[in-house]
């Protein structure tokens, strides 16, 4: 064994200059097949559960917002928000009175902010569109 001192100004010097800390990604590798199922089928759950809708794109809902608009028809609305158990506010049923770039009027006053919809789609589900 080595009976030299141990010098920590090698050591600070290292982990300065030379020591590179990965973060999580290092754990990654730990993460079996059986944790991974158990969490996407969690996932799946909570999704059902609190019918959580995938965040469509901006092309797919302006277009139906047009086509609601155009046609007099209702619309399902979800917002991105989420109330304060993280759960998503209620579903938004109604029709399009007026919008431009960044608004939508769903009633004589009431606003709202096309950025703030995660999804939309019309209330008769025969209804379809082509993109």
């Amino acid at each position: 064994m080595n009976n030299k001192r141990f010098d920590m100004d090698i050591v600070n010097t290292f982990f300065e200059h030379d020591y590179y800390d990965r973060g999580m990604i290092k754990w990654q590798g730990f993460f079996l097949s059986d944790h991974t199922a158990a969490l996407n089928k969690q996932k799946s759950k909570f999704n059902q559960e609190y019918n959580y809708k995938q965040q469509q794109s901006l092309q797919v809902i302006t277009s139906i917002l047009a086509s609601a608009y155009n046609n007099h028809q209702e619309v399902t609305i979800q917002l991105k928000e989420l109330d304060q158990n993280n759960i998503n506010l209620p579903n938004i049923t109604t029709r399009i009175y007026g919008y431009n770039a960044n608004d939508i009027i769903i009633d004589s006053n009431n606003f709202i902010a096309i950025d703030d919809i995660r999804h939309i789609e019309f209330k008769n589900k025969s209804t379809k569109i082509s993109y």
